[in-house]
């Protein structure tokens, strides 16, 4: 085994003779599949029939046409489908996992595809395995290997590795505490999962909340329609139509009101919005989480590195004898220095150094220098007191060499301190870092200059305090020695009668778009609640510096959290009630509080970038990870991804969720008002003695042109620009709520009356059926057309829509128009349709009567602007 790990030569040799180390993933289906799937549908197999049906009677003009809409739907279809799945495809791409190795002496982060067998690599919390590890150090060393044997429980690791053969660690494991280094023995299809997915298929995507919704919405619908094509067959078999027309009509109409398109339009939507999040930073790794996080009224954030730059810096130094010192910060460290803040005894500069030397020890973050200047990797507190230290005139490799390094306890969540062992001559010296509760309670004397005094603790907390209310992170020191004889089994026991030896301030200054995010959510009926595992007074600094808005009793710490829990869900649902601020919070209570919120009516979307975060990422409606300084963990039990780290990007994410979850409904009011319609004009004229207004070849001509691609064109509209100035829906808000219901009984009274009412009046004024429908068929077309342009937005005029906002919509109504038209031309499909040109005048009539639906509308939306209106002025 090689200390310095592989060279970058002997890398790129076994690269090229082992392959990268990645799972094939099974290609996606190709187009002519994805075609040839748009014809697994109940709705599809009817049309067979129908067209078997229609050639068996003799209609063969009747047959060749459903053929030809079936084959069009089914490219139509295959497009679309084709098209989103490339685009999440592309999507995850942008997600690469990293791994930790040794190469050419130098720790650096490689992406985890380039991992070889031999590559020295590192293992710590949060990370997944990169590869089949045969582990040879470990330190409190744990694995979740469920992803391999089903099992839940951590498996704990030990070092010594037993040769190339021996696998200790295995690709895909998450490491869950601990931390380790090992040789990698197999990479790719060699490793264990591998072996695995060579035997296994790809496994089906679970389908939206939102999708299944649908689909029961559809399914009654079918009902519906169901029923009205038995009333309708029973009352044209009265009426005497024959038997042939009366199927091919209630097929017609059952493939005109039923939205069988919807799940494609919706799926394309949400790989829109996918798209247009992804340009903004937002990665979604599941589409449901598209309109989820849209419709979120509580973001529980964390701090760091969300709220903040997660670039933390030293700036305070205090010494137990209330002495002070600012750190200079600086992206040059060299440049900068380590200044008194008063006049201080000769000692004091001796103190700072023996503090920092203190830090370095039991610290696992790596400083490097290139021509870029001065980089960090590992744990941002690590490499900022690194930093501090170096300015102190420390340098971590040094002082490494100088006391070499027995043995560590990681720094954990649960634990509140780092620790290492060290041998100095005939003795082991302890270094210890964390909380200031934490140490203060390890530590029986502190060091006051040339001797060490008794500790007070009262009088350090107290220190501890006040820098905490100036929004700094307060981190302590302290050290020891034990006797060679005491020196076996080191472990925590040996972390009593130490001497503390100081404070340092730590800052991490707020993003500079987070007071205006945070407006942003104002606005948008947002609420947000920090949870950190910092200072209540640091939190509440940093909250206030971030705009949120609070009082001092909305502050709460986990001991309160602890306290309402123990008073059971009602305890802690009323602290959730009106606490924003939680401070102090073990990782455990975070999934309680955000399980709190949901009971209280939110609607929660929860952040995170730890292994600790996990569990409530999980578990969320929504689970947002960071990206950039986010765990495997964290990510893989998230929803969605920010890959800048920025709270910004949350509320980007939610306004095009917003606009994501506002033009499904446009694509529903679209395709469902046009459908009902036709229903409603048959059960109008069929009753009466009327001749059916439609062929069933005209039903599905006007279903193929109006619900085509337009269906599309629509999921695609952009943002009205007012999404974050409305309130969220609530959370068990229906689809069809009573705007949406209103609309479709306007739309749907004036299209159908209005075509009922023409077909009458054509047939009253002489003309022959053929023409009255030719008529008819042209109305609906335009109908429906129009209609496509005024569900562009619920609320708003369609003036006051930007016209050439969507071109793409704007082409489609355009060739869904020109398409009829050329059909009343074209030799073969004017017969086939019952099509011929009309007159000018007839042209004037139809333009007249289609922009009813126009007019309608807009009554209907300023009406619905005037009562809300009305409504906001009461409420105030």
């Amino acid at each position: 085994m090689q200390k310095g790990g592989l060279t970058a030569s002997e890398a790129a040799d076994r690269l090229e003779r082992f392959g990268p180390n990645l799972l094939p993933e099974p290609a996606p289906p190709s187009f002519l599949m994805t075609f040839l799937l748009q014809f697994r549908s109940p709705l599809i197999y009817i049309l067979l029939v129908a067209a078997a049906v229609a050639a068996a009677v003799g209609e063969l003009e009747d047959s060749f046409f459903i053929g030809i809409v079936l084959v069009l739907n089914g490219i139509v279809g295959g497009i679309q489908e084709h098209s989103a799945g490339r685009a999440a495809a592309a999507l995850r791409k942008l997600e690469e996992a990293t791994a930790m190795v040794v190469r050419d002496g130098a720790t650096t982060a490689i992406p985890a595809r380039l991992v070889v067998p031999g590559d020295l690599i590192l293992l710590e919390a949060g990370a997944r395995v990169a590869a089949d590890v045969d582990v040879f150090e470990a330190t409190d060393l744990q694995c979740d290997e469920s992803l391999l044997t089903g099992e839940s429980a951590p498996v704990k690791k030990i070092g010594g590795g037993a040769g190339a053969d021996r696998v200790s660690a295995f690709a895909g494991t998450l490491v869950t505490r601990g931390r380790g280094r090992g040789i990698v023995v197999a990479t790719g299809m060699a490793s264990e999962i591998g072996r695995i997915a060579a035997e296994l298929g790809k496994e089906s995507s679970a389908k939206p909340p939102l999708m299944i919704r649908l689909a029961k919405f559809s399914n009654r619908i079918a009902w519906l329609v169901g029923a009205a094509m038995l009333f309708l067959i029973l009352v044209g078999q009265f009426q005497g139509i024959g038997w042939g027309d009366l199927f091919l009509m209630a097929v017609g109409l059952a493939v005109s009101a039923i939205p069988e398109g919807l799940p494609v339009a919706i799926s394309v939507a949400l790989a829109i919005s996918m798209r247009r999040m992804a340009r903004k930073h937002v990665i979604v790794r599941r589409m449901p989480a598209v309109e989820s996080l849209g419709s979120c009224t509580m973001i529980a954030t964390d701090k760091t590195g969300t709220l903040t730059l997660n670039e933390l810096t030293v700036t305070d130094i205090v010494l137990p004898d209330g002495s002070r010192f600012e750190c200079e910060a600086g992206p040059e460290i060299d440049a900068c220095r380590i200044t008194s803040g008063g006049n201080h005894d000769p000692s004091a500069n001796e103190r700072v150094s023996r503090l920092f030397k203190a830090a370095s020890m039991p610290n696992e973050g790596v400083l490097v220098r290139d021509e870029n200047g001065w980089t960090g990797i590992g744990d941002t507190v690590d490499v900022a007191l690194l930093a501090a230290a170096r300015k102190a005139g420390l340098e971590h490799q040094a002082l490494a060499d100088h006391y070499p390094l027995l043995t560590r306890i990681p720094y954990e969540p649960d634990l509140k301190y780092a620790a290492s062992f060290h041998r100095r001559g005939d003795v082991v010296r302890v270094f210890a870092k964390g909380s200031p509760e934490t140490l203060i309670a390890m530590a029986d004397r502190m060091d006051v200059g040339t001797d060490f005094a008794p500790v007070d603790r009262a009088a350090l907390l107290r220190q501890k305090e006040e820098m905490a209310s100036q929004g700094l992170r307060v981190l302590a020191f302290a050290s020891g020695e034990i006797s060679s004889e005491d020196g076996d089994h080191l472990g925590p026991h040996h972390l009593v009668h130490l001497v503390f030896l100081g404070m340092v301030g730590m800052q991490d200054p707020i993003r500079p778009e987070v007071p205006q995010a945070v407006a942003d959510c104002r606005s948008a009926g947002v609420d947000i609640a920090m949870v950190t595992g910092d200072d209540p007074r640091t939190a509440a600094a940093i909250a206030r510096d971030a705009g949120l808005s609070f009082d001092d009793d909305q502050v709460v710490t986990g001991r309160e959290v602890q306290a309402a829990e123990e008073a059971g869900d009602e305890g802690l649902d009323t602290l959730t009630r009106r606490a924003r601020i939680y401070a102090r919070v073990a990782p455990a209570q975070k999934l309680s509080i955000v399980r709190s919120l949901a009971r209280n009516g939110h609607f929660v979307a929860v952040t995170g970038d730890g292994i600790n975060d996990a569990p409530a990422l999980k578990h969320a409606h929504v689970g947002v990870a960071m990206g950039r300084k986010g765990t495997d963990v964290a990510k893989e039990s998230a929803d969605i991804v920010i890959t800048d780290d920025n709270f910004s990007s949350i509320v980007s994410g939610i306004r095009e969720g917003r606009v994501a979850y506002s033009n499904i409904r446009k694509v529903i009011l679209m395709l469902v008002t046009t459908g009902i319609a036709e229903v409603l004009l048959f059960i109008l004229a069929i009753p009466l003695g009327l001749p059916m207004p439609l062929l069933p070849v005209q039903l599905l001509w006007l279903n193929l042109v109006t619900n085509g691609i337009q269906d599309v064109a629509l999921a695609g509209e952009k943002s009205e620009g007012d999404e974050l100035r409305r309130p969220p829906r609530k959370p068990r808000e229906p689809i069809f709520d009573r705007i949406m219901i209103r609309r479709i009984v306007v739309t749907v009274a004036v299209m159908g009356l209005g075509g009922f009412a023409l077909f009458y009046w054509l047939l009253a004024q002489g003309y022959e059926v053929g023409q009255a429908r030719n008529l008819l068929l042209l109305l609906f077309v335009m109908f429906e057309n129009v209609q496509t342009f005024t569900s562009r937005s619920e609320r708003r005029s369609i003036f006051s829509i930007p016209f050439f906002g969507n071109p793409l919509l704007l082409i489609t109504v355009i060739a869904a128009q020109g398409l009829h038209i050329a059909a009343m031309y074209i030799p073969w499909l004017r017969d086939t349709l019952e099509l011929s040109p009309i007159s000018m005048a007839e042209w004037a009539v139809m333009l007249i009567a289609a922009t009813s639906i126009l007019i309608v509308t807009e009554l209907d939306k300023w009406r619905l602007g005037r009562s809300e209106k009305k409504a906001e002025g009461g409420s105030r």
